[in-house]
């Protein structure tokens, strides 16, 4: 099983007991995937907060270029492991950068105490391990909901003062939280993935001779 930087905070949730590999949390969620691999379906999230970001991401390089006098461009190119698979969103000599678009303004995490998530931690984690990269940045966006996909993304009770904010200073609109690679908390995260990858086979296993 080779699992995404995205999964990786969930399995790495402490388990109740010292002599758990994996809690309950994370056994819940293998055990998910697993059926979805199994019985041929999928349960992604796709709404209208997920979409803006995707139809968005450019709008917010652009706005991350804007404030940082840079030229930072998509990052294409799947590394993958013997554990993990993952497409980071801008690759740098130095330093991986995850874009993160909100939904407004009521959701934009304006500092970086709001910003700050073990799950994306253990994403950034996940890719230094992949790209052999020592920084990680998660950078919050806000940029105005663009026009020609409010017909989707916006119903007519969405306040439409939350998404108009161009007039805001670019430079109060992203939020940055950096994390630097931990040999130990990477040692320390492989291990978790390899417990969680025998569970999935385990799993797997029921499944085929149930």
């Amino acid at each position: 099983m080779k699992w995404r930087p995205s999964s990786i905070g969930k399995l790495m949730t402490k388990p109740r007991s010292k002599s758990e590999e994996l809690s309950e949390t994370a056994k819940s969620y293998i055990k998910s995937l697993a059926k979805q691999h199994f019985y041929g379906y999928d349960i992604e999230l796709n709404n209208k907060y997920i979409s803006k970001g995707l139809i968005q991401e450019q709008d917010s390089i652009n706005l991350i270029n804007a404030v940082r006098f840079t030229d930072y461009k998509k990052h294409t190119g799947r590394v993958e492991t013997d554990l993990m698979s993952g497409e980071c969103d801008i690759l740098l000599d130095d330093l991986i950068i995850d874009v993160k678009t909100s939904w407004s303004m009521e959701t934009f995490p304006a500092t970086k105490e709001d910003a700050e998530d073990s799950a994306y931690e253990w994403q950034g984690r996940g890719y230094m391990h992949l790209y052999d990269r020592d920084s990680f940045e998660v950078i919050h966006c806000m940029v105005s909901t663009d026009p020609k996909d409010e017909f989707n993304l916006l119903s007519p009770w969405d306040n439409l003062s939350l998404h108009r904010v161009d007039h805001i200073d670019p430079a109060k609109r992203i939020t940055v939280v950096r994390y630097q690679r931990d040999l130990e908390l990477e040692l320390d995260m492989l291990t978790k993935l390899r417990y969680a990858s025998e569970y999935y086979a385990q799993v797997m296993n029921e499944l085929i001779n149930k």
